[in-house]
């Protein structure tokens, strides 16, 4: 049995080899460190900016175990100054402004959703799939639709109104709420992937059934053209976020189950930052789809206008989302 001196030794030996080990990623962070103090953050590569971005953290996992070696002292007080020079370059280096914002939105954010397609692909295919299966319940069950559309909305449709007419009247309240009411849906959607997808699968799920059953039962009462015709300008725009929406939960939950090489901490942070850049595009889209839900969709404008603005809203997005651009790194 070894010797408490023994085991200290020992100890200090795996300490040292440590050390030697982590060492070159602190010499890399203040390389990266010392290019950015003399020509500037915006002069890194984004594979630069990307490693920094790694190696902070990296880093700062390191501190927390230095902290704990009391023989790691001096150690520990160089690397502390470094993630304090790191810190203020990430955080406070680059400060947003419409023009950023515009250019992000222009240039990257159709690349990020280019590089998540399969996830927003399998977002749109679980919409999908729940939407036609409550569309064909409803079709064959009438009765399922209670699960579903509430007894006031039933008797609108039963008096072949649509019970968006009263939106008109307080339009401006109204558009407030659907802003706020369609970012709290796309955003929970987006947050249920922290529960490894399930709880984006839910949520798609929900609102997918509601769209097939309300669909099918529109149809039943006569009232398709009149329903469609409402959802087409804002729904150009409105359901595309929450697909998705959809993509950046499945995003995040993909990284929880399969951290692949990375260790599960570091999947889960790369993934969380590429859902939440992916997510972060459909913010203007939602503020345009609620001002046309509270004005244009529930107004007396011609069926023909309303949907060639439909039409013409989707045209347009899809140009903007597959537009060629360069690939964006992935995060790190």
């Amino acid at each position: 049995m070894l010797s408490w001196s023994e085991l200290g030794f020992m100890t200090k030996i795996l300490s040292n080899q440590w050390i030697l080990k982590r060492r070159p990623h602190w010499d890399r962070l203040s390389s990266l460190l010392s290019q950015s103090d003399a020509s500037g953050l915006g002069q890194l590569s984004r594979a630069e900016l990307q490693e920094l971005a790694l190696l902070y953290r990296q880093v700062a996992a390191d501190l927390s175990v230095l902290r704990q070696d009391a023989t790691a002292r001096t150690y520990a007080q160089h690397v502390n100054q470094l993630l304090a020079r790191a810190h203020h370059i990430i955080y406070s280096g680059r400060k947003t402004n419409l023009r950023t914002l515009f250019r992000f939105l222009r240039d990257e954010y159709p690349a990020i959703f280019q590089q998540q397609i399969g996830f927003v692909l399998a977002s749109l295919a679980v919409s999908v799939a729940w939407g036609l299966l409550g569309a064909a319940v409803t079709s064959a069950r009438p009765e399922f639709m209670r699960h579903f559309v509430g007894p006031a909305m039933i008797a609108t449709m039963e008096r072949h109104r649509m019970w968006t007419e009263s939106i008109v009247s307080i339009a401006p309240m109204e558009t407030s709420h659907i802003m706020t009411n369609n970012l709290s849906v796309c955003f929970a959607i987006f947050a249920g992937g922290i529960v490894f997808g399930l709880g984006t699968f839910f949520y798609l799920y929900v609102n997918g059934m509601m769209l097939g059953v309300i669909g099918a039962a529109c149809s039943q009462y006569g009232m398709s053209l009149a329903l469609w015709s409402f959802v087409a300008p804002h729904g150009s725009l409105e359901l595309p976020s929450i697909i998705i929406a959809g993509g950046a939960g499945f995003r995040l939950g993909h990284a929880m189950l399969f951290p692949g090489p990375l260790r599960w901490k570091e999947s889960v942070a790369r993934g969380g930052i590429e859902a939440t850049r992916l997510v972060s595009g459909i913010i203007p889209m939602l503020v345009v789809a609620g001002c046309l839900e509270g004005f244009f969709s529930p107004s007396r404008a011609p069926v023909w206008l309303k949907f060639t603005v439909g039409g013409l809203l989707f045209t347009l997005l899809l140009t903007w989302l597959f537009r060629p651009v360069k690939a964006v790194p992935a995060s790190a």
